[in-house]
């Protein structure tokens, strides 16, 4: 309807699950609007995991071990994964971005991973139906992008590293990656080439595969479609794949051979997403106060968000890709590390300083990665607390950005100092309440000409404002504190701070001088992580729990969320029921815990 009311002739679906969707691609074949994609069969025969197993394992591709059969009794994928042996991999035929996918380690975890699996399948993508695979211990994602024209010639554009994953979605990419060789790229590109072949495939496309540590590969699935890690491609190669798609659209033939595919230093994608690394890495929503990244060479910024926009519970919860390009991989990911302190993104919690810890890991320096490599190296979780001397830093940095605005607000006499009184002994004063509930006070006195005498709890610091920058919400401060040079952006809503500089980002909550004390959560009570749906409650009134056990399930940003008790005792009160939306913080059920906790 929006191509004929605009005269359009083709549609780009972008690289959402639209692009993936074979009656769309149809409907668009039916209406004679052109389809930038791949035709609608070759979607079909690659939109269920299991017959693309069957194809291109027919054709001569490696794949793993496991059971795709039609029976999808719940009894019969237990047996089977039995049969394959734990641990296995269940996951949605018809699925993609890790939803309906579920590893199971033993017998205990099986029955509750094949209805949670079936769950997520039904509701992202309409289809429950399961596959069962043997799981490759410690493997690699390496995928190889495709790209073929409606003459005949189908190549591959090297390689992508995926393996950087939590919940089964990419948080890391790169090109080249770092495991393979020239002789085993060169195997897994026939190989993509071949599944490509094997199905008529036309426009482009990502063949997926899972590389073990002995340096086998199995054949994963096709994505039929543009993927969300392209840029790192088009940085490697020279080309511009959506450029590609509309020449290979029109009818044109791809002007280059396989052999003159250029590889062109190394480029890595990060992907920034709203949620809690310390948390359990749950999505968040909320409005944005401040998006800034300044631009710098080899970077690249493919962004969904601006300053005062709002993340919502509906989609997805990435808010951009970063990507950086260098000769080597060590100048790409000193890029990406600069970029990502310069990052301001601010007013929810975002995964920014946890990915500055992953690109400093040494093993990811390394190249030493797996798609386990987040359980491996932080299996206490996400350390992201700020130390005690970042949240002094940042209390002087916001104190002196405040007294900048009232300083270049002010009507008094230029001459006359901020804060001047006639007890001159008398220091101004600012406070902010931390995280633990203790107060962290900043006293300062100006002694003219940009200079302050600052105390903080540690001790006495010498300070001068170098150049303070107001530019809406923000300011951009640059402080010399004992004679070290830095700059910040500093933004403020209301009574809290935003701080960011090379060395972290800091949220402080300015004290208020007559506090309005907040109702607080019952003894017992749970609460729900973010807004969402309650799609199903696994307890009634009455019942004894154990200390962990889900109470009930929640479904938010096409995730489901176990909400469960902190502590043995019994369940209450049961405020909300499956199918109930809800707010972040809303009280859901409340545990009274046992007397002998």
């Amino acid at each position: 309807e929006a191509a004929k009311r605009t005269g359009a002739d083709a549609i780009h679906p972008g690289y959402g699950f639209l692009s993936e969707n074979t009656t769309f691609a149809q409907a668009c074949a039916d209406a004679g609007v052109i389809f930038i994609g791949p035709t609608a069969p070759a979607i079909a025969s690659m939109g269920s995991k299991r017959e693309a197993k069957r194809l291109v394992g027919s054709a001569g591709v490696p794949v793993i071990p496991g059971y795709d059969g039609a029976d999808q009794d719940p009894l019969v994928l237990a047996q089977k994964a039995r049969e394959v042996g734990f641990p296995v991999l269940l996951k949605a035929s018809a699925g993609g971005g890790g939803k309906g996918m579920k590893l199971v380690r033993g017998e205990s975890e099986l029955a509750d991973a094949i209805a949670s699996a079936r769950r997520e399948g039904e509701n992202s993508f309409g289809d429950g139906t399961l596959l069962v695979e043997r799981y490759v211990e410690r493997p690699r994602h390496v995928e190889i992008q495709i790209l073929g024209d409606v003459h005949g010639t189908l190549l591959h554009l090297h390689e992508r590293e995926c393996s950087i994953q939590r919940r089964h979605q990419k948080i890391i990419e790169e090109s080249p990656s770092p495991a393979l060789t020239p002789e085993l790229r060169q195997k897994m590109g026939a190989a993509a080439v071949l599944c490509g072949k094997t199905i008529g495939y036309t426009n482009a496309g990502t063949v997926e595969f899972i590389l073990s540590p002995e340096g086998e590969f199995f054949f994963l699935e096709v994505n039929t479609r543009l993927q969300v890690e392209h840029p790192v491609t088009e940085c490697i190669t020279g080309l511009d794949l959506v450029e590609q798609q509309i020449r290979v659209a029109e009818g044109k033939p791809l002007t280059f051979t396989q052999a003159e595919v250029p590889l062109i230093g190394h480029a890595l994608e990060v992907r920034i997403y709203a949620e809690d690394p310390a948390g359990g890495f749950l999505p968040q929503s909320g409005p944005v106060h401040d998006w800034h990244l300044p631009a710098m060479e080899g970077l690249r910024v493919d962004g969904g968000v601006e300053s005062g926009d709002v993340v919502g519970i509906h989609y997805d919860p990435m808010m951009a890709k970063i990507i950086t390009h260098g000769a080597d991989r060590e100048q790409s990911v000193r890029r990406m590390q600069r970029a990502l302190q310069a990052l301001s993104v601010q007013g929810l919690a975002t995964n920014r300083d946890f990915l500055l810890q992953l690109l400093a890991h040494p093993s990811f320096v390394a190249g030493d990665l797996h798609t386990h490599f987040i359980d491996q190296h932080f299996p206490d979780g996400i350390v992201t607390a700020p130390s005690d001397a970042l949240l002094e830093e940042a209390a002087v940095a916001i104190t002196l950005a405040a007294q900048a605005t009232r300083e270049a607000e002010r009507a008094v006499v230029p001459g006359i100092p901020s804060g001047f009184r006639n007890n001159r002994f008398q220091k101004e004063w600012a406070a902010y309440t931390l995280d633990s509930g203790a107060e962290l006070r900043v006293e300062y006195a100006h002694r003219g000409g940009g200079r302050f005498d600052v105390s903080v709890p540690s001790g006495a610091r010498d300070v001068r404002r170098v150049s303070a920058v107001r530019d809406g919400a923000a300011t951009t401060l640059c402080l010399e504190v004992d004679g070290l040079r830095r700059t910040y952006r500093v933004v403020q809503v209301g009574e809290r701070h935003f701080v960011q500089w090379p060395n972290g980002s800091v949220t402080l909550d300015e004290t208020p001088r007559f506090p309005d004390l907040a109702a607080r959560v019952p003894v017992g009570g749970c609460v729900a992580p973010m807004p969402g749906k309650i799609i199903l409650v696994r307890v009634s009134a009455g019942e004894q729990v154990a200390a962990g056990q889900t109470l009930l399930v929640m479904e938010a940003m096409k995730m489901e969320h176990a909400v469960t008790a902190s502590a043995a005792g019994v369940v209450t009160e049961l405020y909300v029921a499956a199918g109930d939306q809800v707010e972040a913080d809303a009280l859901l059920a409340l545990v009274t815990p046992d007397a002998a906790g």
